[in-house]
């Protein structure tokens, strides 16, 4: 319950509680001040006055004591009906006691069980006030009846609408309340539910990160390590001392480098190509050094006009470069390859072309325990950054590899 609730309950029972008490002296202080024309006799302003005290010590009781009896129930109902015979007599002996008839009409809901029963007293009630308004009871002839009987049917009518209207009033406050009791129920259950998106979401995110560092370990160590055993294996084949110290150095430069990158990627950090040039100047210094490497010749192509790419986006296209390059060394048996970045409207492309032997791009073997991430590892990078890779390759017919991502800028 709001706090707008509580006051607005609070203040109802305070008027449940002391309307009788004013309407009781207001009703009072009026027949007193014209008691000369309206209870001349010294007989009626004696009973007024015992009334008075009577209808005052009911009110004391019940207001000290009734609170024990709340009902409805059957102590309720006879306070009721005391209190509207004390009412009824003392609007006959003045029209202005009628005021304290009137309380029955606030707190018949309390006391009277059932809605007939209410009726019934709201029907009780305007009796008294009926009179009062013809200025006497029993009415004085035919007309004065008419009068009676019409002011009785227009103060029930009176008293059926406002009743009704406070009724409805009532159930669209209880239904708001029960709204609103939902919609608390429903904000605790999302800000529940909002948690536990946010637990799968870090768990999520972990894991990626995961997958992400075994991909960047591959892309480093596993790809410098293949060129290591490249330049070892002609170093034990050759007697050439030139050959061999050349092999050697090759080899060394290549543990350095993967070593390098190794913590790099660990650290979660651009590779090492990007942290002084940019995406292109990266991309050919990659192709120029695996040509170098493995003899193949390679060739870089820049088109459109160069962007400096967000970091993260900048590090996929050079990953999936290097190991398209890779998969080109070990597998296709090419004699010519080619890199090329294209910048766009809205997307970057990278596209890999080899002229080597070609494959059955849906013959491709699952991948083993001893294999390395290959086109699954760079369809996963693309698509953790809203791109895609499409391969086309037919045996005998070389392998071009195709990289679109967004262009996202550096903010």
């Amino acid at each position: 319950m709001t706090t707008a609730d509580s006051d607005l309950d609070r203040h109802e029972a305070a008027f449940h509680r002391w309307a009788p008490y004013f309407l009781l002296g207001l009703g009072s202080l009026l027949a007193l001040a014209t008691a000369d024309q309206i209870m001349p006799s010294s007989r009626e302003q004696i009973t007024a006055y015992v009334l008075v005290g009577a209808a005052l010590l009911l009110q004391l009781w019940w207001s000290r004591s009734g609170r024990l009896y709340r009902g409805p129930n059957a102590v309720s109902v006879t306070y009721y009906v005391i209190r509207w015979a004390i009412a009824a007599v003392l609007t006959m002996l003045s029209g202005f006691f009628a005021f304290y008839v009137a309380a029955g009409y606030y707190d018949a809901d309390e006391v009277i069980p059932g809605r007939k029963a209410r009726r019934l007293a709201f029907f009780a009630s305007s009796i008294p006030i009926a009179s009062a308004q013809t200025g006497s009871f029993p009415p004085e002839g035919r007309t004065g009846w008419l009068a009676f009987a019409g002011l009785l049917v227009a103060n029930n009518a009176l008293v059926t609408v406002a009743k009704h209207l406070a009724d409805q009033q009532e159930a669209r406050s209880t239904a708001r309340a029960v709204t609103i009791a939902e919609l608390e129920q429903a904000h605790e259950e999302n800000a529940a539910l909002q948690a536990q998106l946010l637990v799968q979401a870090r768990e999520a995110g972990i894991a990626d990160e995961r997958r992400r560092l075994a991909a960047e370990i591959h892309d480093t160590i596993a790809q410098g390590l293949t060129g290591i055993i490249a330049q070892l294996q002609v170093v034990a084949n050759s007697s050439d001392p030139e050959t061999v110290k050349e092999h050697v150095g090759r080899a060394t430069d290549l543990a350095r480098h993967s070593l390098g990158e190794a913590r790099r990627s660990v650290q979660n950090l651009a590779p090492a190509g990007l942290s002084s040039d940019g995406l292109p100047e990266a991309l050919r210094k990659t192709v120029d050094q695996w040509s170098e490497r493995t003899g193949v010749p390679a060739e870089f192509t820049l088109t459109g006009t160069a962007q400096h790419l967000h970091g993260e986006f900048s590090a996929t296209v050079l990953r999936i470069t290097q190991e398209a390059l890779a998969n080109v060394s070990k597998h296709a048996a090419a004699t010519r390859a080619g890199v090329t970045l294209s910048f766009m409207d809205d997307e970057v492309t990278v596209d890999i072309r080899d002229d080597g032997k070609g494959f059955d791009p849906l013959a491709l073997s699952a991948r083993t325990g001893t294999g390395g991430f290959g086109l699954d590892g760079m369809r996963a990078r693309a698509e953790r950054i809203a791109g895609s890779l499409t391969v086309e390759s037919e045996p005998g017919f070389g392998t071009a590899v195709s990289a679109r991502i967004p262009l996202v800028l550096n903010g």
